[in-house]
């Protein structure tokens, strides 16, 4: 009987590899970036079309390559930053595996050029699917630059799971923020398509967020800094009042790493206890320097996942730094300019003493007395009070009416007197029209009779079912009525959610929503559907960012329902809220004039029944 196992290829072996390593575009935007951080370069350039499915460069001024290291740089294994395994508690640098560039070599077409600063000439290589396909000298400035076009070129099943351009960018963009937010001595820009995306300066900590994330995060920051023999920490916590629904403004970065932790979020998010509103994230960019003994890095293929030796520790550090740094900002005076300085003391008074004021009573007045005139002012300047007399008594007032009744006739015909008209019915019947009825317990729920029972309806399910279907006939029809503004709201977004929000724009407006402007990290409104009011227009702007998913952006007809579902779930009336014996009959006739009554946009159900005879069950 033959033997059956063998040794796999070279080919066939980086190709299983790049599954762990490269799994989108993003993964090899990371590797690319990491390795010219690695190289010391200070100036980087991200170049990227189509989201990196067709091309995906990085040039970086780093120290460059020999003609040997080049070719070996695509080897399996094959490392400068790790010589053995101890080398592995002592890592200063963010790649050491070794199979970044022959994962992806294996998986597509690439073009490097490198040169050391040392070299008169470079050196150029092109290899398609782990294949050398060319190998020359040419002339290239000092750095590396790494060209990756035709992701997955030979893996057609790989390439088809690809999302579509704005999901893989999404992804990209994400890679890119985490990479440049931790490296602030370093200048990056990201172009896609030939459109400068981000181009950011060297600069502090502080200055690099505030580039990415828009200059109106500078004043939602608040420093964070502590340094005790297990962690040093810095960075910045947002305020309180800027938490969103989303986590895409939570960064933990180890010894310059970006890493994912769970259990270093929940420290965060418990120093905020008492402080944010209902499913609110706080937003966070915390750095920590630990020393590499007591963490491994080696966890996880893409090395977002440390396993420290003191969690523990780690989280009540966090916790406490975190909330002695908010308990400072509540706190820390302030000049408010905006002070009424009416209200302060003159200096004329500032060096009197206090007395307590007099108060004196005329204990001889009597606002009841008959024959008392109007009397002069007393002692205390108080005025005293005065009544006529009148002398005709009540009696006066029927004096002559007897006469005047005696001696004037009265035509009583000519008096017109208002009646009720009677009208009676043919048949005479006890029966009362009997009127829906319905009923509202604990503010949350609609009960309703129905035939069989009676119907318990999620109010706020119901309401949002009820909007959903008819934000997204105004999308179809295109027949939203609008409402003009006075005064245009303001609201500031990223240079992502720009970018999401002109892709749904035209969405927006068949909505009722008119954009006036979106240009420069903020939007304009000007008009806003009739159905909801100006105060809320930032919280259901705030939301339809914060709901945006792969499934949801990942195709155009998609963004009519991604819309009317968070619109519809931010306007829907809330548990709570009574509501009059209008309200409640009118939402019940409503949801059952939906093409789907029974279930939410979120597929959450929106009533139960109860049948006379699970009360008799119950009773028995």
């Amino acid at each position: 009987m033959s033997d059956i196992i063998q040794l796999l290829p070279d080919h066939v072996a980086n190709q299983i590899a790049a599954g762990e390593v490269v799994q989108r575009p993003a993964s090899v935007v990371k590797e690319l970036l990491e390795n010219a951080i690695d190289a010391n370069a200070t100036n980087i350039q991200l170049i990227v079309k189509d989201a990196g499915k067709t091309l995906i460069q990085v040039i970086d001024n780093g120290k460059g390559m020999s003609v040997t290291d080049a070719r070996l740089s695509f080897e399996r294994h094959a490392t400068s930053k790790i010589s053995s395994a101890e080398d592995l508690f002592q890592l200063n640098t963010k790649g050491f595996r070794g199979e970044a560039l022959a994962s992806i070599a294996a998986i597509a077409h690439v073009e490097m050029k490198t040169k050391r600063d040392d070299d008169d000439l470079g050196t150029l290589i092109k290899i398609e699917g782990s294949k050398v396909t060319e190998q020359e000298v040419v002339v290239t400035p000092t750095g590396t630059s790494i060209a990756v076009k035709n992701l997955f070129f030979n893996i057609p099943a790989r390439r088809n799971f690809l999302k579509s351009d704005q999901v893989e960018m999404r992804h990209v963009i994400d890679e890119f923020q985490r990479v440049a937010l931790v490296h602030a001595d370093v200048s990056f820009s990201l172009y896609h398509n030939g459109t400068d995306v981000f181009n950011l300066p060297i600069s502090n900590y502080r200055q690099r967020i505030v580039n990415i994330f828009g200059g109106k995060t500078n004043e939602k920051l608040v420093p964070v800094t502590e340094d005790t023999e297990i962690v040093a920490i810095s960075g910045f916590v947002m305020k309180p009042e800027f938490a969103k629904k989303s986590s895409k403004e939570q960064f933990f970065f180890v010894n310059d790493r970006y890493i994912k932790s769970s259990y270093l979020n929940h420290a965060v998010s418990s120093a905020f206890d008492g402080l944010l509103k209902e499913k609110a994230n706080p937003g966070y960019f915390l750095y920590l320097q630990v020393d590499p003994k007591t963490i491994d890095i080696n966890i996880h293929p893409t090395k977002t996942e440390i396993k420290f030796d003191n969690e523990h520790d780690l989280y009540a550090i966090i916790k406490s730094t975190v909330k002695h740094s908010l308990g400072q900002f509540q706190i820390a005076p302030i000049l408010d300019f905006q002070r009424d300085s009416s209200m302060d003391t003159p200096y004329s008074y500032q060096g009197k003493n206090i007395a307590n004021p007099t108060i004196e009573v005329d204990r001889s007045f009597n606002p009841f007395e008959a024959d008392q005139k109007g009397k002069s002012m007393s002692g205390g300047g108080i005025p005293k009070m005065s009544f006529k007399k009148n002398n005709d008594s009540w009696e006066g007032l029927y004096v002559g009416l007897e006469s005047k009744m005696t001696h004037d006739s009265i035509d009583v015909s000519t008096i017109e007197v208002e009646s009720e008209e009677v009208t009676g019915a043919f048949f005479e019947s006890d029966e009362v029209v009997q009127e829906h009825v319905t009923l509202q317990v604990q503010n949350k729920y609609i009960i309703s009779k129905i035939k069989s029972g009676m119907m318990v309806i999620h109010q706020h399910r119901a309401h949002e079912r009820i909007l959903f279907e008819e934000f997204l006939q105004h999308i179809t029809v295109h027949q939203a009525v609008s409402q003009q503004l006075l005064f245009p709201v303001i609201i500031d977004v990223t240079k992502e959610e720009l970018t999401f929000l002109n892709d749904i724009k035209s969405v927006l407006e068949h909505t009722g929503f008119v954009l006036s402007k979106l240009e420069n990290e903020a939007i304009e409104i000007s008009g806003i559907p009739a159905a909801i009011r100006n105060e809320q227009v930032a919280f259901i702007i705030s939301d339809l960012l914060a709901c945006v998913d792969e499934s949801a952006i990942e195709d155009d007809s998609l963004h009519a329902t991604l819309v009317a579902k968070s619109m519809a779930k931010s306007i829907a009336i809330k548990s709570g809220k009574p509501l009059t014996k209008q309200e409640q009959e009118d939402i019940v006739n409503r949801l059952f004039a939906c093409k789907e009554p029974t279930i939410t946009p979120t597929n959450k159900s929106i009533f139960i029944t109860y049948n006379t005879n699970d009360f008799d069950k119950k009773l028995l």
